[in-house]
């Protein structure tokens, strides 16, 4: 596996495949780059080129203790797309991704970016605030934190059926819920701690406002992890161009549970 160093000498691990206009996968928060298992054969099927990056302290990637806030996991992809020289990039983040995506377009530029696809992310801004009453009060995080800090294991397994919303008939198997579960404990301890508490305090409303490449966003309706109202309702309308998909009986997995109707949806965006 390719492994490339960044400037504060963190060593990140990233897959390549394929030739052709390159699509940049950026993974939710706890996942790294086999997140993307059902996308990345589907696209080097229809002839994109397709990089995957496990974030620091993800997947096989160094594990250091500092460099989890946006600005500087922004500052890791941007160093991917230098080291690979990649241009007229199609950028696809998920959950936490989506913070990395915007902020690499308004830290690092638009111009290597011909797009990007927003997929049940955390946008805008999840912590309730006075000016932000549609959000989640710090509490709920907090809680979640101590949880994570209590029984790791348990967190993620405990909301793994929500997470795929198999209540409303997804056929997902337990075999598939342990191995997304196992993909979320890859994750170091430390990394999962921070990352969650910057992605909860980070405000992207005054990035997405600053989006002028074309723009897909997609979420579930019965999201759990990351409730729609919250997040990719609030993100279309601060990006009034973009291109909005909701999947009613999707939860945040959308991405396994619903790969073929999200792939069909993508590549109609790439391609328009």
């Amino acid at each position: 596996m390719p492994f490339f160093e960044t400037s504060d000498g963190v060593r990140l691990a990233y897959e390549d495949y394929g030739a052709g206009e390159p699509i940049v996968f950026l993974a939710s928060w706890a996942l790294g780059a086999d997140m993307w298992e059902y996308q990345v054969p589907f696209f080097l099927q229809h002839g994109y080129r397709c990089v995957m990056l496990d974030r620091r302290g993800h997947g096989r990637s160094d594990r250091p203790s500092t460099g989890y806030d946006v600005d500087t996991r922004t500052d890791d992809v941007a160093a991917l797309i230098e080291h690979l020289e990649l241009d007229r990039i199609t950028l696809v983040a998920q959950s936490g991704g989506g913070g990395e995506a915007v902020r690499y377009l308004t830290r690092h530029g638009q111009d290597r970016i011909a797009r990007v696809a927003l997929l049940a992310t955390t946008l805008p801004f999840l912590k309730l605030t006075d000016d932000n009453p549609e959000g989640v009060p710090e509490a709920v995080l907090e809680a979640d934190l101590a949880q994570l800090r209590t029984d790791r294991p348990r967190w993620f397994a405990d909301r793994a059926a929500g997470y795929f919303a198999t209540h409303l008939g997804n056929n997902t198997s337990q075999a598939l819920i342990d191995h997304l579960v196992q993909q979320c404990l890859s994750a170091s301890p430390h990394a999962t701690l921070e990352v969650q508490r910057q992605i909860f305090h980070t405000d992207h409303r005054a990035d997405l406002a600053q989006i002028n490449v074309p723009t897909f966003i997609a979420h579930g309706v019965a999201d759990q992890s990351v409730p729609i109202d919250v997040s990719s309702r609030r993100t279309a309308k601060l990006v009034p161009h973009s291109v909005y998909n909701e999947y009613p009986t999707a939860g945040h997995g959308l991405h396994i549970t619903h790969a073929g109707q999200l792939n069909d949806d993508l590549l109609e965006f790439i391609k328009s």
